[in-house]
């Protein structure tokens, strides 16, 4: 049992808390002693900030093994491609497709209102500066320039072990992608055992995940102390401004792009549409956890919306891992606001190595609360921003979690709706026999 139920809070509310500990106590030592007190300077090298940094340090060990197994087992489930035809392949185009509106809208929303910007730049290169070196140290340095021919070329390893010894994460992911396509083109005993083999990597990794972030509460105290007593009030304006922005990209990815696509994609009504799923909106909304709200996805998407029941079962069930569009919006708002609140300007080609990453992640990230973290810190570290900036959203990650679970959720229906389109159901007769919780 989580620790966090035996005490009676659960863990986003520990988390929270902790937010709230460390911004207060950052506050109050901003506005009265100042950062530059030695007992403070001490206090935010020797403890908060190695605590910290011991947080991100554990996500990114495990970023990479989780990305692998996770994009593998993502492309393998299409096996089924082979019965479902041009089904899988419209599935697969299409959340693609989906996914890169969506980190589109969420960039082009960040680059207008700059919600990152007005902070002190003394105060953000000082910071910038203390964390550059971990991130180097971790993942590296990001080019300050990308070649569209380079780039290209970069992306397919010459090493793979190469690749992932010096954290080049796009061509591991790249790699990842090819070899589930061999999962799914090469069937045998051999095969399948190799994947149940992943299949048990990726078991092992979430697993570890889980165990880390449920430390969360103090690194967030830790990180968001050193933040807030550096930055002052300047922290919850930015933050605000943050929030704001990155629900207002998923609302109009939620209430301008799905419509359009279900209407003219799908055939269907979007009243519809949205009348018959509003059940999975309030699961996905009030759990943040798309896999726990896959059973309730698959009988509405039967009963409700009239979907093929084997075009729906492998829509949804593949989508609550691969089609993450929500998530790879919220991924490229954070990394974007991040980037603006300490003074990094990114160029147009960084942008478009932070999108594809962002599109790739939506695809390797778990379907769980809090599943986004480890692909952030290693985004905000591959373009050179601190990592322990990612404290800064933590508090505020729970609603945001909630609100990028539900678009995640509805745009699997939405590709499920799609799919079905001038597809005969060849199961009908089959009872309906999914959970209702």
């Amino acid at each position: 049992m989580d620790p966090a139920r035996k005490r009676g809070l659960p863990l986003h509310t520990l988390m929270l808390i902790g937010f709230l500990v460390g911004l207060g106590g950052g506050l109050i030592v901003n506005l009265t002693i100042g950062s530059d007190a030695p007992w403070v300077q001490w206090l935010t090298a020797s403890i908060t900030g190695p605590v910290g940094q011991i947080f991100l340090r554990l996500l990114f060990m495990l970023v990479l093994p989780l990305l692998f197994s996770a994009l593998v087992i993502g492309v393998a489930e299409m096996g089924d491609l082979k019965t479902l035809g041009r089904a899988g392949t419209k599935s697969l185009v299409f959340t693609v497709f989906i996914s890169a509106i969506a980190v589109l809208i969420g960039l082009a929303m960040v680059n207008i209102f700059r919600p990152g910007d007005g902070v002190d730049p003394a105060l953000a290169q000082q910071l910038l500066e203390q964390g550059r070196g971990g991130a180097a140290s971790i993942v590296g340095s990001a080019p300050e320039s990308v070649k569209a021919g380079e780039f290209f070329l970069d992306l397919v390893p010459t090493n793979v072990f190469t690749a992932a010894a010096e954290n080049q994460i796009l061509p591991v992911m790249v790699f990842a992608l090819f070899f589930g396509v061999g999962l799914v083109m090469t069937r045998s005993p051999a095969t399948e055992r190799l994947q149940q083999a992943i299949e048990g990597l990726f078991e092992v990794m979430m697993k570890l995940i889980n165990i880390v972030i449920r430390i969360a509460p103090v690194a967030i105290a830790c990180l968001m102390f050193n933040l807030a007593a550096l930055f002052g009030w300047e922290l919850l304006v930015r933050l605000a401004a943050y929030v704001g922005v990155a629900v207002g990209a998923m609302a109009i990815h939620m209430f301008v792009v799905y419509p359009i696509c279900v209407a003219t994609l799908g055939g269907m009504s979007p009243l519809k549409f949205f009348r018959g799923i509003r059940e999975a909106m309030v699961v996905a909304f009030s759990t943040a956890s798309s896999n726990a709200t896959l059973p309730v996805s698959l009988r509405i998407a039967e009963q409700n919306l009239g979907l093929p029941r084997k075009i729906a079962r492998f829509v949804l069930t593949v989508g609550a891992t691969a089609n993450q569009n929500g998530t790879a919006l919220f991924e490229g708002v954070t990394v974007l606001f991040l980037a603006q609140f300490f003074g990094v300007d990114l160029s147009l080609g960084q942008q478009f190595v932070v999108m594809l990453v962002c599109i790739l992640g939506g695809v390797g990230t778990a379907g769980v609360p809090a599943g986004s973290l480890p692909v952030i810190a290693m985004i905000l570290a591959m373009v050179g921003v601190p990592p322990e900036g990612i404290g800064l959203i933590l508090g505020v990650d729970r609603f945001l979690d909630m609100c990028r679970t539900t678009l995640n959720v509805t745009g699997d229906l939405v590709v499920a709706t799609v799919v079905s389109r001038g597809e005969e159901d060849t199961d009908a007769t089959a009872p309906v026999t999914v959970a209702t919780a």
